[in-house]
C-alpha cells in the first residue's frame, strides 16, 4: 500500500508534464500552422516508390571527350496510388546530372525512387534509403532501453517530444510568418522543462537544473542578439537561404532570426548537460550529507562545474566543426588567405554558434549551483561567520 502511495504520489506529476506537453504540442501546432505557406509547383511533381525487377537494356554511348551508358530497367511500382503495381520502364544515366555520376547502377531488388514527367517517360531520382535509417534507430532505440531500463524510456521519450516541438511547432511557425525570436525562445523553453523533468521526474534537482538551463539559454540569446546586429549579418550564409527568400518574396523570412534560432536551438542541448550534471552530483552530495552547508554546496557546484566545463565545449566545437566539415574543406581549397576566409558570413555564423554556446554554458554553471544550492540546502543550517569568511577567501 505504501509502495502505491509513493507511485502515485511521484506519478501525478508526471502525468501532468506529459499532459502539460501534449497540449502545448496540440494547441501550439494549432497556432502555428493558422496561415502556413507551403510553396507549390505549377505543374505537380509526381514521385514513386519502386523496386527494379530487371535490366531491360544498356545503351553505350561515345563522343570525343568521354563514353558513358544509359540503362533502362524494368520496376514495380510499390506506393500506394493510382500507380501501385504498375510496371513501369525507366532510364538511368551514368552521365547526365553531375550526382548521378557518383551513384552505382541499380540491380534487382533495389527500392528507388522515380518521377513521373510530363512527357510521360520514369527517371531515376534516388535510392530509397530511409529503411535503413530505421533500422538503426530502432536497434538505438532498443538498446537505450535495454541498459537504461526506465531512463532509457524516459529518455526516448522526452527525445521525441522534442522533436515534435521543433518541427510541430517551430518550423510552422516560421513558415507562417511569425515572429522567429519568441517561437524560437518558447520552443526551447518547452523543450528543457519537457526534458528534464520526462527523464528526471518533477523534484527539486530537476527544478534547479531548468531554472539553470533557462538562464543559460536567455544568455546565449542576448549575446546572439546584440553580436548579430555588430556583425552586420545578412542571413544569407547558404544558397537555401536565397531560396527562401525567393519562395517568401511577399512576406520575406527574416534570415538573421533565422540564425538566431539555429545558434539557441543548438546550444539547449549542451547547456542542458551542464545544468543536469551539476544539479544531479550536488544533489547525491546532499542525499550523502544533508547537513551541507549552503556555502559548501555552491562551491562543490563550482568546482563540479569547471570540471565539466572543458569536455562540454569540446563537444560544442566539434560538434560544429563535424557538421561544417565539407564547407571547411572547400573555402580552404579555394582560398588562401585566412582573413578572407575567416569574414565571410557562413564562417562568421559557424563561430558564432560555438562561442555563444559556451557563453551559454559558461553563465549556466554558476546560476545552477547558486540555484542547487538555495533549494538543497538544509533549512536552519547554521553558517558562522568564520564558515563565510573562509569560503570567500577560498
Amino acid at each position: 500500500m505504501v509502495k502505491f502511495d509513493n507511485w502515485v504520489v511521484k506519478g501525478i506529476p508526471y502525468i501532468l508534464v506529459l499532459l502539460c506537453a501534449g497540449l502545448f504540442l496540440f494547441f501550439g501546432n494549432r497556432i502555428a500552422t493558422r496561415g502556413m505557406f507551403v510553396y507549390t509547383y505549377d505543374n505537380e511533381i509526381i514521385t514513386q516508390q519502386a523496386r527494379v525487377r530487371y535490366l531491360a537494356d544498356v545503351t553505350d554511348h561515345y563522343s570525343a571527350f568521354d563514353e558513358w551508358q544509359i540503362f533502362v530497367f524494368d520496376a514495380e511500382v510499390t506506393t500506394r496510388g493510382e500507380y501501385r503495381g504498375d510496371i513501369v520502364r525507366f532510364i538511368q544515366n551514368t552521365r547526365g546530372f553531375f550526382y548521378e555520376r557518383f551513384v552505382r547502377v541499380a540491380e534487382p531488388g533495389d527500392r528507388i525512387m522515380l518521377t513521373l514527367l510530363d512527357s510521360g517517360e520514369w527517371i531515376f531520382v534516388d535510392y530509397v534509403r530511409i529503411h535503413n535509417i530505421a533500422v538503426l534507430g530502432v536497434v538505438f532505440v532498443l538498446l537505450l532501453v535495454l541498459f537504461g531500463r526506465g531512463k532509457g524510456v524516459t529518455s526516448v521519450l522526452s527525445l521525441l517530444l522534442t522533436c515534435l516541438g521543433v518541427f510541430l511547432v517551430f518550423i510552422p511557425s516560421v513558415l507562417s510568418g511569425r515572429n522567429i525570436y519568441i517561437w524560437s525562445i518558447v520552443v526551447c523553453i518547452y523543450a528543457i522543462i519537457t526534458a528534464i523533468y520526462v527523464i528526471n521526474g518533477v523534484n527539486k534537482k530537476s527544478a534547479a537544473a531548468v531554472i539553470g538551463c533557462l538562464g543559460g539559454v536567455l544568455a546565449a540569446g542576448v549575446v546572439t542578439f546584440i553580436m548579430s546586429l555588430f556583425l552586420e549579418l545578412t542571413g544569407i550564409i547558404q544558397s537555401e537561404s536565397r531560396i527562401l527568400l525567393q519562395i517568401f518574396e511577399d512576406n520575406p523570412i527574416d534570415l538573421n532570426a533565422i540564425i538566431f534560432a539555429g545558434i539557441i536551438i543548438g546550444a539547449v542541448g549542451a547547456i542542458m548537460d551542464m545544468a543536469v550534471s551539476i544539479a544531479s552530483a550536488l544533489w547525491e552530495l546532499k542525499e550523502k550529507m544533508p547537513d551541507t552547508t549552503f556555502f559548501d554546496l555552491f562551491r562543490s557546484g563550482i568546482n563540479i562545474g569547471k570540471d565539466i566545463l572543458g569536455s562540454s565545449m569540446n563537444t560544442l566545437v566539434l560538434a560544429y566543426i563535424g557538421s561544417s566539415l565539407t564547407m571547411l574543406l572547400f573555402l580552404l581549397s579555394h582560398f588562401n588567405s585566412v582573413l578572407r576566409i575567416l569574414n565571410r558570413e557562413l564562417v562568421l555564423v559557424e563561430l558564432l554558434q560555438a562561442i555563444v554556446g559556451g557563453f551559454g554554458i559558461f553563465l549556466t554553471m554558476p546560476l545552477t549551483a547558486l540555484v542547487c544550492a538555495l533549494l538543497f540546502a538544509k533549512r536552519g543550517t547554521p553558517v558562522t561567520r568564520m564558515e563565510e569568511e573562509e569560503w570567500i577567501s577560498r
